[in-house]
């Protein structure tokens, strides 16, 4: 039975994935009393404080409720905790149901979920349907605590992407909506995003949301590499290597950092006649917007305006053909197989060959390379 107390695991227990998600009942849980049966109900004592310190931790949270939708968003509203419920599902069906639907929207796998609720028959019946969905009892203030208590809901580090993680998600809820209204072409709609990107050296506080994009990005990294937090350190500190990350805005709203280059230099800079691609990776999440492209473009034209070769290591998995390909249209040639599995391309411009085309009209570009 997965049903849990709001408690942290007990000691010398393995630690459960982090919590991505937090589903809410509304009435006996979120507020006290029944919205439909009570002349008024009012948000239990801590509750609209717990809402707003797991959003500032990057924690989702969306609505499972029995009730009617009009009203209880009203109530939400009312309260000021509307904005911070993604894709809720009020109405009259299976809250197990409610629940495979917002895991369905957001895209999260259900193991990422836990629901919360008073009523141990609504507990179960989600642990019945959806075993790997955690659930957690609040009955009054000291469940509160002991839910923000829980490790599976405290990360270790917070950044700066994951403070802003719900406002990303609403971004991107806006972003599609519009895009299937829209009735032009899909080049038409990259026009009108207002694309900008920005091109930065990696400070402390990239460390970690870097060291987050090489473990979960696999599509669009050209070595499957991954950096320790400690690693990404060094080489950021280090006279031979430049460690820059990618953010991405629209109109619409901020993507956060989407992307991370790193590029070793055969001397300490300022004397290097060769730039290596050790990693360049950017997030599936805007794999649609082109970003890889013009990333490597960019590094192109700054290694021909400095005048030092560029090289790119390949490291083939079951993922990342697309950057093979990327590299390949881009005029990289294979110079080298090395005997650890690694392929090192090299850039070689044709001769008399224009210069590598520029950022597309549609998106705006800084960069500090």
């Amino acid at each position: 039975m997965s049903t849990q107390s709001a408690d942290a695991p007990a000691a010398g227990t393995p630690a459960a994935p982090p919590v991505k998600c937090v589903v809410w009942d509304l009435d006996n849980t979120l507020w006290s009393g029944v919205l439909l049966e009570d002349a008024e109900v009012t948000v239990r004592p801590g509750m609209a404080e717990a809402v707003r310190e797991l959003d500032a931790r990057g924690v989702l949270q969306s609505v499972a409720s029995r009730n009617d939708p009009a009203t209880a968003t009203a109530r939400l509203e009312r309260a000021g905790l509307a904005g911070y419920f993604l894709v809720p599902r009020i109405g009259w069906g299976a809250k197990s149901e409610s629940v495979r639907r917002i895991a369905a929207d957001l895209n999260l796998g259900l193991d990422a979920f836990l629901f919360v609720d008073d009523d141990p028959f609504e507990r179960e019946e989600v642990s019945g349907a959806l075993p790997a969905v955690r659930t957690a009892e609040i009955t009054g203030p000291h469940d509160v605590a002991a839910l923000l208590a829980r490790a599976d809901l405290t990360p270790a580090v917070v950044t700066g992407d994951g403070a802003r993680r719900r406002l990303m998600y609403q971004a991107e809820q806006r972003r599609s909506a519009a895009e299937e209204d829209f009735a032009g072409t899909p080049q038409e709609f990259l026009a009108g995003l207002g694309m900008r990107l920005a091109v930065r050296r990696a400070g402390p506080g990239d460390l970690a949301r870097a060291e987050e994009l090489t473990v979960r990005t696999h599509q669009l990294n050209a070595t499957g590499y991954t950096y320790s937090h400690d690693e990404l350190d060094a080489l950021r500190s280090s006279d031979r290597h430049v460690l820059l990350v990618v953010d991405l805005a629209d109109r619409f709203g901020d993507y956060g950092t989407v992307g991370l280059v790193l590029l070793e230099g055969d001397a300490p800079a300022g004397r290097e006649t060769c730039w290596t691609l050790k990693l360049l990776l950017v997030s599936c999440r805007v794999m649609a917007r082109g970003i890889g492209a013009v990333l490597l473009g960019h590094v192109i034209t700054r290694s021909r305006e400095r005048g030092v070769r560029l090289r790119g290591e390949f490291v083939p998995t079951d993922r990342n053909r697309m950057m093979l390909v990327s590299y390949r249209f881009a005029g990289f040639a294979l110079a080298e197989e090395r005997a650890d599995g690694v392929a090192v391309y090299e850039y070689r411009a044709a001769p008399g060959a224009a210069a590598v085309p520029a950022v597309p009209d549609h998106l705006t570009m800084t960069s500090h390379l």
